[in-house]
């Protein structure tokens, strides 16, 4: 598991995605977002603006992978 560290209350979930380097604009963490690649704490997650805490763990399909894997990482 990876992890990503905020010096704030929440991340929204879009900024999550490109502060991870799960994608490299706003425009593509729309993208997955909305087509249900990305979970947060287990439960599809179609919000982009999502507030994320600390703990919270966010997933991406590994179906957008070569390895087929998915990507997690936690809220630190």
């Amino acid at each position: 598991m990876e992890y990503i560290k905020i010096h704030t209350d929440y991340i929204k979930l879009q900024q999550a995605l490109k502060l991870a380097s799960v994608v490299g604009q706003g425009s593509d963490a729309k993208a997955i977002i909305q087509d249900g690649f990305v979970k947060v704490n287990g439960e599809v997650c179609l919000m982009r603006g999502k507030k994320c805490v600390k703990g919270d763990v966010i997933s991406v399909s590994g179906e957008l992978y070569d390895d087929k894997n998915d990507f997690v990482f936690e809220v630190m």
